[in-house]
């Protein structure tokens, strides 16, 4: 495909996921329906479509509108090219500019969240939990996110990582975030057929995630249990540094469907449990709640649009619950721990003292929150004794 062409299959998804349309379906979907394409178009649209969607405002206030052709004027100008130059109408290319898209419009004297790309409701919550980091930490939320991936010291060290990487082709260098993370800086598409994966020596796995384990206070013996485990990724990190029983659960026990292949390739043992105060209690309680991704926004930027008021509010009220169906499975002298892939205040520091404040039998030992700025996504955690 042209690059023109490509910029009209842009349109085209992007007016689809506009009316409302999941991104990754609309993806998806087009690709099915255009078997022409090659696995090299594919991926550069799917990159512009998430272009524009993690810059959806500030596209659209210098393309002129909210369309997908607009978005793409607006992209195309953020990205210093002249669309008149894609837009010429030849062959599979978008039709020309007319006159009221040639004129040229900037976003710099916008308002803030137009300009950073993030609802106007946001602003003061931000504002709060960001401080003077406000403005650089959105910006990082507007570009596309580092791959990373978490060495498996089970079956790995970081030079026998990176030497086996390098075998396919694939190019990665240590980040300081975490001893176990390595940034993939070539071929990073490459990283799910190669061998180091395939062997379990690495996982794919944000930097600020694997950082949030490394932080932990890890039992060597014992029980711990990942009560809202997800996919499992801080299960697997967590087993390749403990030799204690882990145990994994979540609300939605699909998200775990293949965790036992994972552990397996990673040469450990989780566990899946579907009651876990059955099990007794846990020196360990990793509790990583649902959350509004904020942190996370650049590689879901649908989300960063779909959150509302409501919606936030909502996920407060359910991380109060959580937090306290948790704390009575933590062992006495044990630790619960709570993680959020979220930047905003009321998700975390006020989230954990008001848990603190109505559970007199924890105390808060320490606490941290990771931004964009770090290297990785924004993750907040905090260490909570029982005693």
């Amino acid at each position: 495909m042209t690059p023109a062409a490509r910029i009209s299959a842009c349109i085209e998804i992007l007016d689809r996921i506009q009316q409302g349309q999941p991104a990754e379906q609309v993806l998806t979907r087009w690709a099915r329906g255009n078997r022409y394409a090659g696995s090299r178009d594919r991926a550069a649209i799917r990159d512009l479509v998430f272009d524009v969607l993690r810059k959806r405002r500030s596209c659209a206030a210098i393309g002129g509108g909210d369309s997908g052709r607009a978005l793409m004027i607006g992209l195309l100008r953020q990205q210093g090219r002249d669309p008149e130059e894609l837009f010429t109408g030849a062959r599979h290319a978008p039709p020309p500019l007319s006159q009221a898209e040639k004129i040229a419009r900037g976003a710099g004297g916008v308002a803030r969240p137009v300009r950073l790309d993030y609802p106007d409701w946001l602003d003061d919550a931000l504002a709060a939990s960001l401080a003077d980091d406000l403005e650089p930490v959105m910006e990082c939320l507007r570009h596309r996110a580092p791959v990373f991936a978490r060495v498996n010291w089970r079956k790995a060290t970081l030079d026998t990582a990176i030497t086996a990487l390098a075998e396919d082709g694939i190019a990665g260098v240590s980040h300081p975030l975490a001893r176990s993370a390595l940034e993939i800086v070539e071929n990073a598409r490459a990283v799910g057929r190669s061998r180091a994966y395939r062997d379990g020596m690495i996982e794919l796995q944000d930097a600020a995630s694997q950082a949030v384990v490394e932080f932990l206070d890890i039992p060597q013996d014992g029980r711990i249990l990942d009560y809202c485990a997800g996919g499992g990724g801080k299960s697997l990190a967590m087993a390749a540094l403990t030799e204690a029983e882990i145990l994994a659960h979540d609300a939605a026990p699909r998200r775990m469907h293949d965790l036992p292949l994972r552990a397996a390739r990673a040469g450990v043992r989780i566990a899946t449990v579907s009651d876990p105060a059955r099990a007794g209690d846990y020196g360990l309680v990793l509790v990583d709640a649902p959350c509004s991704g904020s942190g996370a926004w650049r590689r879901s930027p649908a989300g960063k649009w779909a959150l509302t008021a409501e919606r936030l509010a909502e996920l407060v009220d359910l991380q109060a619950r959580i937090l306290d169906e948790a704390a009575p499975l933590v062992a006495p002298g044990g630790v619960l721990a709570y993680v959020t892939c979220s930047i905003l205040r009321v998700e975390n520091q006020t989230q954990i003292a008001a848990f603190v404040g109505r559970n007199s039998g924890f105390e808060l030992v320490r606490e941290r929150q990771f931004t964009p700025l770090d290297g990785g996504d924004g993750l907040f955690v905090a260490i909570c004794k029982r005693i």
